[in-house]
């Protein structure tokens, strides 16, 4: 019998985030009573789940926290069918800087995370949200989920240390645990510390000069219903318990050809300056990232459907439409 998260109880952790608000948004729509697992701050602010549709938000729980808080993930799991776990620091910047910190919430929190499934009496499965990151510049291409892991920069390290705590539940417990690792996700909300939000934000605010990194890296981009589709197909596959799986379109852009269609789409057209601040370390750049996507392909049905240049369309209508929300001297948020 197909599974499937019509009435089924869902627990998503970092639900105000770029992809977690997608992934809520998709997971009402199929018919899932969905628990939304929120950064606690004293301003009662629940990021992105400020930007779904109206109906979206008066269907979810909201459920403040923190993932490092033993105790709040093991309510937040408490009941549910389902978990995906998506809560982590991501720039891959600051984790030069604070790297303390991305082991507490990315390691410690998915520690919590995967003890609180354990834990579970109602639980069918847990989505471990991992990174293409972890396998750091190709070694071979397209990257294979057998590629060796290397840790880059503390993210990716970081990152690699919860996939390695969930293989071990999977391996010493039997948790239902599956892991994803989505390729480089782009589309509406996501921040402008990303590439594709940074080069389109200067673009519509009329800026000449465009200040960038590195132009040569290429990625596989995906846009963010495509990843959601993949992260829910995952969750509904008891075929890939105990599995990695990458998520990605199989297509390599560079980051000068990124900034040539927007600047084809927005009609806008710029120079561009290296800005020494947006580099990494010679050691911590990865070069290339391209996804081997026949696994996914075999487990479930789940394809990439929204096309480079189609994604990049919508992704600069929305930024036009709230080019208000991002500080345009930093181009942050």
């Amino acid at each position: 019998m197909t599974e499937s998260l019509s009435g089924k109880r869902v627990f998503v952790t970092g639900a105000d985030g770029f992809i977690g608000s997608h992934l809520v948004e998709k997971l009402v729509e199929l018919g899932a009573t969905v628990r939304a697992f929120t950064y606690y701050n004293s301003w009662d602010q629940i990021g992105w789940l400020n930007d779904v549709p109206r109906e979206v938000l008066s269907a979810l729980e909201i459920f403040s926290g923190d993932i490092r808080d033993t105790e709040r993930v093991h309510e937040g799991v408490d009941g549910c069918d389902y978990v995906f776990h998506l809560s982590s620091l991501i720039s891959i910047p600051y984790s030069y800087q604070a790297s303390r910190s991305y082991v507490e919430t990315n390691i410690v929190g998915a520690l919590n995370t995967l003890q609180a499934c354990r834990e579970s009496d109602t639980l069918t499965r847990l989505l471990h949200v991992s990174t293409s990151e972890v396998y750091g510049s190709a070694q071979k291409i397209p990257i294979d989920e057998d590629h060796p892991l290397v840790g880059q920069s503390p993210y990716s390290a970081s990152k690699i240390g919860a996939d390695k705590m969930a293989e071990s539940f999977y391996l010493s417990y039997n948790l239902p645990v599956v892991t994803a690792r989505p390729f480089n996700t782009y589309g509406p909300r996501q921040t402008a510390r990303a590439v594709i939000p940074t080069i389109a934000i200067q673009l519509l605010s009329g800026c000449k000069e465009l200040e960038l990194g590195a132009l040569s890296p290429t990625r596989d981009f995906n846009f963010a219903t495509d990843t959601v589709e993949g992260l829910i197909a995952l969750a509904l596959c008891p075929e890939a318990e105990g599995e990695v799986v990458n998520i990605g379109s199989g297509e390599e852009w560079s980051i000068e050809q990124a900034v040539g269609l927007l600047m084809e789409i927005t009609g806008c057209s710029a120079s561009i300056r290296c800005d020494q601040a947006r580099l990494r370390p010679e050691q911590s750049e990865v070069n290339r990232l391209l996804a081997d996507n026949r696994k996914i392909k075999g487990l479930t049905n789940w394809e990439s459907r929204v096309h480079f240049r189609e994604g990049l369309v919508k992704t600069a209508e929305w930024i036009e439409q709230n080019l208000k929300l991002f500080d345009l001297d930093r181009h942050t948020l």
